[in-house]
């Protein structure tokens, strides 16, 4: 049967995954409390209904000069490789076939150069800032040579989140064989020999040029965790604001001091984002971070959002808060590890299906139309 709902592609991905694949997807930082935050605001907000009020749906939206098919993106994730082989391809692939934004991570699993050759639509490059200088200097220089059309600099893992499903695996950014992980392994024989015995291994391919096309998968892992970057500061970003001609993005505002921080150093859009609950756990939810933040830059100024979309309501909900899109992390995973391509595409369909349906639910016709008129519900005055 076809999956009906993001969360039926959750279902089929913990069949398809080890446990320890599946923690690294699904899971959060220590107890989990911003992880299911993210969740719950978007539940505790209600929509307003409102009839007879007639026109087709158009999610047409602009971002950046860029037209898209809908107010969401693939934001960038790391490690798409475990899930299934060559996973960035398969989502590059199909945010371009449905006319939508892609990020891709700079943990990816296949080269930047690579995956700029897979569509036809610009593409955003994510930054982790490790390392020296010169480090996110090759990175964006790079990215700029590929054709990538934004740069979106992730600032809130600069030190790692104390991931504890993943510290009870032993998971580091590779797998550590264990007997219990070797025997989850074998009772999952599908994902067995198409990605840990396939011929696409998932490595860091964006950093073997740091340490020699031959490093090892674990040479290339220790390497990301040897390049933390917890002095990374404005100044670093006033570097890379010379560096990067193009528009410029900071991943990772929580409040609106910072936005405007941001603002103020050059930075072209904002990205309201917690990584998912995985860092700090007990940071708010990023829905209930975004209107004030939205309110605080004012009309014009580019605010997205992410952190636990599983829903086409959700973006209406965002975009109704003051966002001008929503990235994508868990929910296109959860296709991308239950049936590659056409899992991916079938989640970027169940939430822009969604989305038309509660548009025409509250009377809006446009991604511009939505405001917090829509809404109602304990968190609204």
């Amino acid at each position: 049967m076809k999956a009906i709902n993001i969360d039926d592609l959750r279902r089929r991905a913990q069949a398809r995954l080890p446990t320890v694949v599946f923690d690294y997807l699904d899971g959060g930082a220590e107890d989990e409390i911003t992880l299911r935050a993210n969740r719950q605001a978007f539940e505790r907000l209600h929509l307003q209904p409102r009839i007879l009020s007639g026109g087709d749906v158009d999610l047409t939206t602009k971002i950046f000069g860029q037209s898209y098919s809908t107010p969401f993106l693939i934001g960038p994730t790391g490690l798409n490789g475990l899930y299934w082989p060559q996973g960035d391809v398969h989502l590059a692939r199909a945010a371009d076939e449905a006319g939508i934004g892609f990020a891709l991570s700079t943990a990816s699993n296949t080269s930047m150069e690579e995956i700029a050759r897979q569509g036809s639509a610009p593409q955003w490059f994510q930054l982790y800032p490790w390392g020296k200088p010169d480090f996110s200097k090759a990175l964006i220089d790079r990215a700029a040579a590929a054709g990538y059309s934004a740069l979106m600099i992730t600032v809130d893992s600069l030190v790692g989140g104390k991931r504890e499903r993943d510290l009870r695996h032993g998971f580091s950014h590779e797998i550590k064989m264990s007997a219990p992980i070797l025997l989850d392994g074998l009772m999952h024989p599908r994902w067995l020999t198409s990605v840990w015995l396939g011929k696409h291994r998932p490595r860091f391919e964006n950093l073997t040029a740091f340490l020699g096309e031959g490093a090892s998968d674990k040479a290339l892992a220790d390497f990301t965790r040897s390049q933390r970057n917890p002095n990374f500061s404005w100044d670093d970003v006033r570097r890379i604001r010379k560096q990067w001609s193009g528009p410029l993005l900071i991943k990772g505002v929580m409040c609106a001091a910072d936005a405007l921080r941001a603002r103020d150093e050059g930075v072209d859009g904002v990205v309201v984002s917690n990584h998912g609950g995985r860092q700090l756990d007990g940071a708010p939810a990023t829905l209930s971070a975004l209107e004030e933040i939205a309110d605080r830059l004012g009309n014009g100024a580019t605010v997205l959002l992410d952190g636990g979309i599983r829903r086409g309501s959700d973006v209406v909900k965002a975009l109704a808060l003051g966002a001008q899109g929503v990235l994508l992390g868990r929910a296109p995973l959860y296709g991308l590890a239950a049936g590659g391509h056409v899992g991916v595409a079938r989640a970027l369909s169940i939430l822009e299906d969604e989305m038309r349906r509660t548009m025409i639910f509250t009377g809006c016709r446009r991604p511009q139309e939505l405001d917090r008129r829509v809404l109602v519900g304990p968190e609204m005055p």
